[in-house]
């Protein structure tokens, strides 16, 4: 099943940030979102819940891997959801 990517307006800022002062970060957060689309449990991705957080209707927040082992380390934080088929990106930002 493949997965519809919607960006809220901190994702969308988050990666026109990034297009400005880091193209080659923007171009990793794609191929993680193109990852999420095909397939959110991928194992280059270690999805896992984020506990501390949930989505606007109580929905469970996951987080994905954009970089590893790199200070600051990106991350996409994410959600199920509204609606079947869907997977909403709530943040794309350096690790909390």
């Amino acid at each position: 099943m493949e997965f519809k990517i919607i960006l809220t307006e901190t994702a969308i800022r988050a990666c026109e940030d990034l297009a400005v002062t880091d193209p080659s970060k923007l171009k990793k957060v794609h191929k993680t979102l193109g990852l999420l689309q095909t397939n959110p449990k991928h194992p280059l991705l270690q999805t896992h819940e984020y506990i501390s957080l949930r989505g606007p209707n109580g929905e469970k927040i996951f987080e994905a891997y954009v970089e590893n082992k790199t200070p600051a380390a990106f991350r996409i934080f994410w959600y199920y959801g509204p609606g079947r088929e869907k997977i909403t990106v709530v943040a794309v930002t350096p690790h909390p």
